[in-house]
């Protein structure tokens, strides 16, 4: 196939969100072409959490059952440990109005997950090429016409389509091109490593606040976790140049953490990633979409950023196949993606602007945590929120007063900028 090849879509990424979109627009019957500048499988800094709900569209791309098989560990819950130590426990809800695709999250390596993806990719009819590395757009007139890109043996490239998804994540080359990318008000800095130690039951995530810190603990097997540190972003200059250092002496700084680590090693590098949160609006031309990472990235406190990416390629998808199928990819044919997009996101970031408000503040935090203690079915609705099975808005039907912090929290929101929790 040549380089002046045309296909119905191109996929620019193959992380969860590109390999998603690739297999969903394959098995419609689209000719689609994935890029994707790496080999896989590929390392990847994540928190490598899966949400109950993810089941359901991992499911549906028939990968589920390699996923269980790969050795994912189920988690049922969370335990949040708060700044004066106090812990409490959440689990995901399992009866009442609202269940979960399943009763809990899972937790899996990024490399063994991409894998599986890329794999079921593979065994579609799309054309997913590794180490192509897109550099630029194609434009015909206000209409994204395709991408530039070179190829493993450095050589240029152009391939045309009729629509190009970017599922290049926070650095989208997609979104860049288009100018649509500026800085987020939420300055942070994430650090992650694995580390190793005494087996214990691993059954559940576990979350540590301490302002203006906070870490996330994953098991991904037991005497194994994913282990990340979330910082200001003015905090962590003294980190360039000696992330591993930096990384141990943050752990120290937060008692409760440090504690739940001892025997605990770092059997691999740390690394770094920020700032996390940045606002990316809206395409203003045709012939382009904007799934995951690439349509904004908000740091969703929890770890959980693959549902988005998931979902946002099943949104995506039910969009271009109409718009394929009508022969029109103009804005105005595509802005369903974007509505659809912020009304199924919007109230989940409200969340977690909700979250990030309390953590900055360590007396709001304690009383928080006291207040989920006394109300374990509160915690409870919202682990399903959290769990993409509750929507955000029974929060507020349910217990009112909590609009009163989702409004304190809307007014840290840019008010000239929108953009969508993901991770």
């Amino acid at each position: 196939m040549t380089g002046a090849a045309d296909y119905d879509a191109i996929v620019v990424g193959a992380g969860p969100a590109g390999s998603a979109t690739g297999i969903l627009l394959a098995e419609e019957g689209m000719t689609v072409l994935v890029l994707d500048r790496a080999t896989f499988p590929r390392s990847k800094m994540c928190g490598e959490y899966l949400s109950p709900e993810t089941a359901r569209i991992l499911d549906r791309l028939g990968v589920l059952d390699t996923v269980d098989r790969a050795g994912a560990v189920p988690l049922w819950g969370m335990s949040i440990t708060g700044p004066d130590g106090s812990r409490i426990v959440g689990t995901y809800p399992t009866t009442g109005r609202w269940r979960g695709y399943r009763d809990h999250a899972l937790a899996i390596p990024r490399t063994t997950f991409d894998a599986i993806l890329t794999d079921r990719l593979r065994a579609t009819p799309a054309d997913f090429r590794e180490r192509y590395r897109v550099t630029d757009l194609i434009m015909d007139g206000n209409r994204v016409a395709g991408v530039e890109a070179f190829d493993p043996e450095g050589r240029p490239r152009r391939f045309h389509a009729r629509l190009v998804i970017g599922s290049d994540g926070r650095n989208s080359v997609v979104a860049r091109r288009l100018k649509l990318v500026s800085p987020h008000p939420l300055r942070r800095m994430a650090f992650m490593t694995y580390m190793s130690g005494p087996t214990d039951q691993a059954d559940r995530g576990e979350i540590y606040v301490s302002p203006p810190d906070y870490s996330i603990l994953n098991p991904l097997a037991p005497g194994r976790l994913n282990v990340s540190v979330v910082v200001p972003l003015a905090d962590a200059v003294p980190a360039r140049g000696r992330l591993d250092a930096f990384f141990d002496s943050r752990i120290r700084q937060l008692p409760f953490l440090g504690r739940r680590l001892a025997g605990f090693r770092r059997d691999a590098p740390v690394s770094a990633l920020g700032p996390l949160a940045v606002h990316v609006a809206p395409p203003r031309c045709g012939g382009v979409l904007l799934i995951g990472d690439s349509a904004g990235f908000y740091d969703p406190f929890t770890g959980e950023g693959i549902y988005t990416a998931l979902r946002s390629a099943e949104l995506a998808v039910g969009v271009a196949i109409h718009a394929l199928g009508v022969g029109d990819c103009s804005v105005r044919a595509l802005r369903a993606y974007t509505d659809q997009r912020r009304a199924v996101f919007d109230d989940k970031e409200r969340v977690m602007r909700a979250l990030q408000l309390i953590i900055r503040h360590r007396s709001v935090a304690n009383r928080i945590a006291g207040v989920f203690a006394r109300r374990p079915e509160l915690l409870d609705l919202v682990m399903g929120v959290v769990g993409d099975f509750v929507p955000p808005r029974a929060l507020l039907q349910q217990y009112p007063l909590l609009s009163l912090l989702f409004t304190l929290a809307d007014l840290t929101r840019r008010p000239w900028g929108r953009g969508w929790g993901t991770a």
